[in-house]
């Protein structure tokens, strides 16, 4: 089975990582997309974000209708600050059977040649790239020379303007909508 592994703090989740990881699940070759709730990003501060057993119910309670997505606490119990290499490399570990992709916007693109073992990450494993807010000129195509990994996923992008969840708790929109049972941001 091919996974496309979706990690995020998810604090909160919101109707943008449903979009995007529903529209994966149905227009890509991934067979499940998991959500992957991080406990602690080596780019946040822990103090900022919810409880992890939180986030995790936010994310069940927003998939249980999806049956491609699953919410995943695989990071829980490995150490922390969590790294994706690692995270990997356990998955591979317990889940042989199955191959994993990575699902990220643009903007983690840019940044990953600097993450822990991203030679290791580019090389080995497929990459889906959803687009994102930011300056056409940052573009990721200098990727595509040393990853022949990189899938875009931009055909859904009319659908939705897509935030992160730092920009919704930034911005304090008034107006909540109910997706999947929850209340989240637009």
């Amino acid at each position: 089975m091919k996974i496309g592994l979706f990690f995020g703090t998810y604090n909160p989740i919101h109707v943008g990582h449903l979009i995007i990881a529903n529209h994966l699940a149905e227009h890509s070759d991934l067979d499940q997309i998991w959500l992957v709730v991080t406990p602690q990003s080596p780019h946040k501060t822990k103090q900022s974000l919810l409880d992890n057993h939180q986030r995790l119910e936010l994310v069940f309670r927003a998939t249980k209708d999806y049956p491609k997505l699953a919410p995943s606490a695989i990071e829980f119990n490995l150490p922390q600050p969590n790294y994706t290499v690692r995270t990997l490399a356990y998955l591979e570990e317990k889940h042989p059977e199955n191959q994993f992709a990575l699902i990220m916007g643009e903007d983690n693109l840019r940044s990953l040649p600097k993450w822990k073992n991203a030679e290791v990450i580019m090389g080995n494993y497929p990459i889906y790239v959803y687009p994102r807010k930011m300056n056409p000129s940052s573009s990721s195509a200098s990727f595509s020379s040393e990853t022949s990994n990189l899938h875009r996923c931009s055909d859904y992008r009319s659908v939705v303007h897509l935030y992160s969840s730092a920009d919704k708790r930034r911005k304090k929109h008034k107006s909540l909508t109910a997706y999947g049972g929850l209340e989240l941001y637009r």
